[in-house]
């Protein structure tokens, strides 16, 4: 009798140290952190510029403004010049910082990495936040996406290459003066199911995959890398146009995602994505399938309201 209890006694122990591993980072990363420390790097000591891509609107944006605000000068890269040159004059009026815009689309070939390599040479960039990324217009299933094979291709060029891209060439200057700040924006959707999305969640993993090991690579050059996994924000890529407590404005969303810079490598960056992210991984714990099931059903609904939409727009 006395051994059984000796091993129930163990068992407890074991769950309560592995709940223990779960909980309290998961309390330092989203509240005492965050609430108590702040930001740990100092971000104007890591270079005079910050480059940050898909930067003419939603998070991107919002990360140019809140870098611009502690006195970076910022390098605006995206695809329209004349939504550059409207946010590079706003920068500049709202905060006296200088700025360069770099107009490229990301879905095309080397030719862009050549043209955004001319244009930052000789820059001391201390920071870069990778953005730039596209999605499906809505969920579908995989042999149902519209022009299947272009789209896909188009997919991975933007999301995976730009940041394979941008990093081989901002990161060796990082390297040499043992400084930088890199952050890789993936999504919630890179470590959840996420059905009818599955080509844009795979680029995303890979996002989040390569933040982490490029992390393990290159700390010891003082390099901080962070993967930041937004789940729903009021954007024009969501689609959601009005703020709410779960889909916070790309404002409210960066202040808080940059608090959890060199607290966290892998954050959702705001409090509401990851109790979102805790309650879903909890169900997967215990009923994997049925979490799976409850996700298709709920973007199986969006997509059929979207299709919806669509027919009534043509009609």
């Amino acid at each position: 009798m006395a051994i059984f209890d000796y091993f129930g006694g163990l068992c407890i122990v074991i769950v309560i140290v592995q709940l223990l591993r779960i909980v309290l980072p998961w309390i330092y990363e989203n509240f005492l952190g965050p609430c108590v420390f702040g930001c740990r790097v100092k971000l104007s000591a890591m270079g005079e510029w910050a480059v940050v891509t898909g930067a003419t609107e939603g998070i991107g944006k919002a990360y140019a403004n809140e870098l611009a605000k502690k006195g970076l000068k910022i390098v605006l890269i995206s695809r329209s010049l004349p939504k550059l040159e409207t946010v590079a004059k706003e920068i500049e009026s709202k905060h006296k910082v200088e700025t360069k815009v770099i107009d490229v689309d990301f879905t095309g070939g080397p030719e862009i990495y050549t043209k955004i390599e001319k244009q930052i040479l000789g820059l001391e960039i201390g920071i870069l936040v990778n953005n730039v990324g596209m999605s499906y217009s809505y969920p579908e299933y995989f042999l149902a996406i519209p022009d299947r094979e272009k789209f896909i291709g188009n997919l991975v060029t933007c999301n995976v290459l730009s940041i394979t891209g941008m990093c081989r060439m901002v990161m060796p200057g990082m390297v040499e003066r043992k400084r930088g700040v890199i952050i890789n924006v993936a999504s919630i959707a890179a470590r959840i199911p996420n059905p009818l999305l599955t080509v844009y969640a795979a680029t995303k993993a890979f996002v989040d995959k390569m933040s982490e090991d490029l992390q393990t690579e290159y700390r010891k050059d003082k390099i901080v890398v962070q993967s930041v996994m937004p789940g729903f924000v009021a954007t024009n890529m969501s689609k959601i146009k009005k703020p709410t407590w779960i889909a916070p404005s790309a404002e409210t969303y960066v202040q808080s995602a940059i608090r959890r810079l060199g607290i966290a490598g892998h954050t959702t960056g705001y409090y509401p994505h990851a109790l979102m992210k805790l309650i879903i991984d909890t169900m997967a714990l215990f009923a994997p399938v049925t979490t799976q099931r409850l996700i298709l059903s709920q973007l199986t609904n969006i997509r059929k309201r979207a299709l919806r939409r669509s027919t009534n727009k043509v009609t």
